[in-house]
C-alpha cells in the first residue's frame, strides 16, 4: 500500500487535532478543509475569520467543519501568555509574552503545549526558524536529547527507508549523532519500517582514518549503549550498510551492514545530497523533513509545498501523535 493511504488509514478516526498557523494560504486552507471533511483529522486554522472566509470563497473551499481561531482576539491569549511565562522561567516578560503570543506560529504552539491540539504544520509562509524556535523554546526536546533533527522517509515503489540528519544540524558531535541515530529508529518504527540504523562515513569498519572516521566511531557505540536492543553499526560505507554482498566482504558479522533501513549521515552536507540523489536520480518520494527529538510533534514545511505537500505532512505529523501515545 502507497504510504500515505496507509497513513490515512491509520490516521483516521483516532481523534487527532492539528493546527495550521498560517490559515490564510489558500495552500494551507485547502488542505485542512480536506482533511477535516474527508473525516481524516480534526484541523485547526489561525487568522482573521473574515480574510480566511474571502480565501476560502476565492478558491471555493468548504471551511465549514473547519474551527478557526484567531490569535490577535482569542479568549485563551491571557492563559497563554501566563503558561509561556512560566515555560520560559524568567526569560520572557508578561507584556513580551503578550506580544510573541500575537503570533500565530507562537500561538499554535501554545495550543500543542498545553494539549489543545495533537501536533502543529507551518511553514507554507514561515522559514523554517520561525517554525522551529517556538517549538524550541516552549515544547523543548525529549529527556536526554540535546537537540532536534530532522528525517526523510524515502519511498520507491514497495522500498522503504529513512534517512538522517538531512536538514537540521550542519555538523553533529558524536554525542549528537547517536541521539539522531536512536531518535531516527524510533521515527522508522513508527512509519512501518524495521530500524537497522547504519551510520555511514566514507570509510568501514576502519578502512580509512581521521577525525570524521573516528567521530562516527565513538558516535555507533553511544547509540549501542543508548539503546543496546537496537541492531546498530558502523562506520559502514553506503554500499556496505545496503548491499548484501559487499556488506558480508567488508563487514561480516554484522547484523546491519548490507541490511540497513534507516541511514544516518555523518553531517547535514552529506545528508542533504545524499537524500536528494535518491529523489533525482534514483526515483524515489523523500517525505520530510520529519522533525524528530521534540517532546510534541511539529512539523515543518517547505515554503514551495503544494496542497497535497501540506496535508501528506499533515499525515505524517499525526502518525507521530499516535506513535507517541503508543510510547
Amino acid at each position: 500500500m502507497d504510504l500515505f493511504a496507509s497513513l490515512e488509514q491509520s490516521v483516521r478516526g483516532q481523534g487527532v487535532t492539528i493546527v495550521f498557523p498560517e490559515g490564510t494560504e489558500p495552500r494551507i486552507l485547502g488542505a485542512a478543509a480536506k482533511l477535516q471533511n474527508n473525516g481524516v483529522l480534526s484541523a485547526v486554522v489561525l487568522g482573521d475569520a473574515a480574510a480566511i472566509a474571502q480565501v476560502a470563497k476565492e478558491h471555493d473551499f468548504d471551511i465549514s467543519n473547519l474551527t478557526i481561531r484567531d490569535p490577535e482576539k482569542d479568549a485563551d491569549h491571557e492563559k497563554f501568555v501566563q503558561a509561556f511565562v512560566d515555560r520560559r522561567k524568567g526569560k520572557a516578560t508578561p507584556e513580551q509574552a503578550r506580544e510573541m503570543v500575537r503570533d500565530a506560529t507562537y500561538f499554535g504552539t501554545m495550543m500543542v503545549y498545553t494539549g489543545e491540539v495533537d501536533g502543529l504544520v507551518s511553514g507554507a509562509v514561515h522559514s523554517t526558524a520561525n517554525t522551529v524556535r517556538p517549538a524550541l523554546q516552549i515544547i523543548k526536546t525529549k529527556p536526554g536529547v540535546s537537540r532536534t533533527s530532522g528525517a526523510f522517509i524515502m519511498q520507491r515503489g514497495d522500498e522503504r527507508y529513512l534517512f538522517a540528519d538531512t536538514a537540521i544540524n550542519i555538523d553533529p558531535s558524536a554525542d549528537e549523532l547517536a541521539e539522531i541515530a536512536v531518535e531516527s529508529a524510533a521515527t522508522a518504527k513508527a512509519f512501518g519500517i524495521d530500524p537497522r540504523v547504519a551510520l555511514l562515513s566514507f570509510s568501514t569498519k576502519g578502512s580509512a582514518s581521521g577525525p570524521m572516521v573516528t567521530k562516527v566511531q565513538e558516535a555507533t557505540e553511544k547509540a549501542k549503549k543508548l539503546a543496546p536492543d537496537l541492531p546498530i553499526d558502523g562506520e559502514l560505507q553506503f554500499d556496505a550498510a545496503f548491499v548484501p554482498s559487499v556488506g558480508a566482504q567488508k563487514a561480516p558479522g554484522s547484523d546491519v551492514a548490507g541490511h540497513a533501513t534507516v541511514f544516518v549521515f555523518p553531517e547535514l552536507q552529506s545528508g542533504n545530497i545524499g537524500y536528494k540523489i535518491a529523489q533525482r536520480l534514483g526515483g524515489f518520494t523523500a517525505v520530510g523533513p520529519i522533525l524528530q527529538g521534540l517532546n510534541q510533534p511539529v512539523s515543518d514545511l517547505s515554503r514551495g509545498a503544494s496542497t497535497e505537500d501540506v496535508y501528506q505532512t499533515a499525515l505524517v505529523t499525526a502518525m507521530q501523535v499516535l506513535a507517541a501515545r503508543n510510547d
